[in-house]
Parts: C-alpha cells; structure tokens; sequence
C-alpha cells in the first residue's frame, strides 16, 4: 500500500513582520529534506515573493487574516500551497515584465514564474486562493552530502 508523501504546515497571521517565520519553516523543509543549497535559496525566494504578494495585496495589510503554508515532499521534488484568506485571484492576468524594465515593485511573480517549475493558483470560493507552486529536483537524504 503507497504511503502519503512527507506534509509540514504552518499557519500564520498575515502580517509582514511573519516573512521570516514563514522563510524560515519553507527553508528548514527544504534542508532536512535534503535538497541543494541553491534549490533551498530558489524556494525560500518564491515562497517570500508569494507570501509577501499575499499579505500585501490579497489581505491588504489585514493581521486578522491567515495564511497556511503546506509543504508536501515528491519523489521529483517538492510542493508547496499556500492557501489565503484574499479576494479570488487570477495569476494569468499577472503581467509578464520585461526584467530589464526600470520600475519599482511588480517583480514578485515574475520571480516567482522563473524560480518555480509549476505555478498555478485557484480560487477557493468566494473568499480566498490556493496558490500551488513545484520545484523539481532530486533530493539527497544523506545530510554530510549537502552542500
């Protein structure tokens, strides 16, 4: 009988001083799971991009709101959900930015895009979204061999 992969959760209020917490659990995830030091640094990334777009944009500053962070190992790699408490969003209307255009902000998913190998994100009703992101790569479970 196949068993369910490895899922970790963490769920915090949505309020910018939370980032590192947040960083921090997808970062130590990715460690003991034996995954590269410049998988670990890509993931973290995407992951404070996204919850940071989260609490900026679909809580709009709102500390009362949560965000659950699931991160759930894959043979090939590693899933990560987060699931809010915003405004239904569609990530195909996010613009695709030209990198060398000079702006302040609106970087997030562009980073996100070239960090991750799968991004999609759904509605969950009424009220708030799933946004689900993929990172494929192979992990090495014995820790003396991480770089």
């Amino acid at each position: 009988m196949p068993t369910e992969p490895p899922r970790w959760r963490l769920t915090i209020p949505s309020d910018r001083r939370q980032l590192p917490v947040a960083r921090g659990f997808v970062e130590a995830v990715c460690q003991t799971s034996g995954f590269a030091a410049e998988i670990v640094d890509a993931v973290a990334l995407a992951c404070h991009e996204a919850i940071d777009n989260v609490i900026r944009h679909a809580h709009q500053d709102r500390p009362g709101a949560y965000i659950q962070i699931e991160c759930r190992l894959a043979d090939d790699g590693i899933e990560i959900c987060l699931f809010d408490e915003g405004k239904p969003f569609d990530l195909t209307t996010a613009p695709l930015l030209d990198p060398s255009e000079v702006r302040l902000g609106g970087r997030g998913v562009f980073l996100i895009r070239k960090l991750m190998d799968e991004v999609s994100c759904q509605a969950r009703g009424e009220r708030g979204n799933t946004l689900r992101m993929v990172k494929h790569c192979p992990r090495n479970p014995d820790p003396s061999a991480r770089g």
